[in-house]
């Protein structure tokens, strides 16, 4: 992570906590009265292929005394009305502030993974986690409800496992790193937007990154080009974008790991 970086996250981290401080607390007080404690779930993520952290957020399930792998279908009875709520306008993920302030996390960047994939995937991970963490990012702005919708569908704590692996894995991984060799301010400042009003509004995007061209992404109304780096020359694009990569939250075709 660049100096520049780390100071506009410890910067906005600290704005937005002064701003949510008042709205936040009372939230919280609801939430004991209506749901009870524990107010908040901790979970080990790891902020690089050798080091983990305690990745803070609203606990939006009923607990359990043995809670493992990623949420799907298997999991969906648990999840409180309150906590569902909390989850459509991510409010769940406010305390992860507090990871930000810690340098545990970015505001943009890869989701944290968990560390059985992490031992499990060492190829993919040992690349992806070369940047920090994010509470947003260009995987999760992607394929975020897709994801959502796959695991949805699973029965079984097994079966969620191997449809995370099969096929979320390797699709969020591709675009974690084409972020991570288009990343800058500007792009960073993008997605955060792009997520409050994916979040709030509803709206989602196609996101196309053609090779020897910058950014380009479409929403439902207009093509807009993300901004990078200036330091990134056309010929350096070229490089790093080898292909055309679609991503469109309906349509994905399979993607191999081998092939990240």
């Amino acid at each position: 992570m660049t100096r520049s970086k780390r100071l506009f996250d410890i910067a906005v981290a600290l704005v937005l906590a002064a701003a949510l401080a008042l709205p936040f607390g009372l939230l919280l007080l609801w939430l004991l009265a209506v749901e009870g404690r524990p107010l908040f779930h901790v979970a080990e993520r790891m902020k690089t292929p050798d080091t983990r952290f305690a990745l803070c957020k609203l606990r939006t399930m009923a607990p359990v005394s043995d809670d493992h792998g990623v949420s799907g279908g298997d999991k969906a009875a648990r999840v409180t009305p309150r906590g569902r709520w909390l989850r459509r306008f991510r409010l769940d993920e406010v305390p992860q502030l507090w990871n930000v302030l810690r340098g545990d996390m970015s505001f943009v960047g890869p989701r944290p993974p968990l560390r059985s994939y992490v031992e499990r995937y060492p190829e993919i991970y040992d690349r992806v986690l070369q940047s920090r963490p994010g509470i947003t990012g260009l995987a999760t702005l992607a394929i975020h409800r897709h994801e959502e919708r796959l695991l949805r569908a699973c029965a079984t704590a097994t079966e969620t496992d191997a449809v995370y692996c099969r096929r979320c894995i390797p699709r969020k991984a591709r675009l974690d790193l084409i972020y991570q060799r288009h990343t800058g301010l500007g792009l960073d400042l993008w997605l955060m937007a792009r997520t409050l009003q994916q979040v709030f509004l509803r709206r989602h995007s196609v996101i196309r990154i053609p090779s020897a061209s910058p950014v380009i992404v479409e929403s439902s109304r207009r093509a807009i080009r993300l901004p990078l780096p200036k330091s990134n020359t056309r010929s350096s694009l070229a490089q790093s974008a080898k292909a055309e990569i679609t991503v469109a939250t309906s349509v994905m075709p399979p993607v191999r790991t081998s092939e990240i």
